[in-house]
């Protein structure tokens, strides 16, 4: 899921070298949180307009998620 989430990342940045991803464990819900850290110019490129990109992110993981039969959720900063 890391993997994905870098890879989607990267391919949207310019400075690919910023991209982070971060994992917390699961809460008490059983809800993986992954945070997402890329370089300041490129936050646009991953949010989007109106958000459109940041959507389509957290959709594909949530996908990604229902086939390895765990709930995430993505946080873009």
């Amino acid at each position: 899921m890391q993997e994905l989430l870098l890879a989607v990342a990267k391919g949207l940045v310019e400075n690919k070298d910023a991209v982070q991803v971060t994992v917390d464990e699961a809460n008490e819900e059983g809800v993986i949180v992954y945070h997402l850290t890329v370089a300041e110019e490129d936050m646009g490129r991953v949010i989007g307009k109106q958000g459109r990109i940041a959507k389509a992110i957290r959709v594909v993981m949530r996908a990604a998620a229902v086939r390895e039969g765990v709930k995430v959720m993505v946080e873009i900063g």
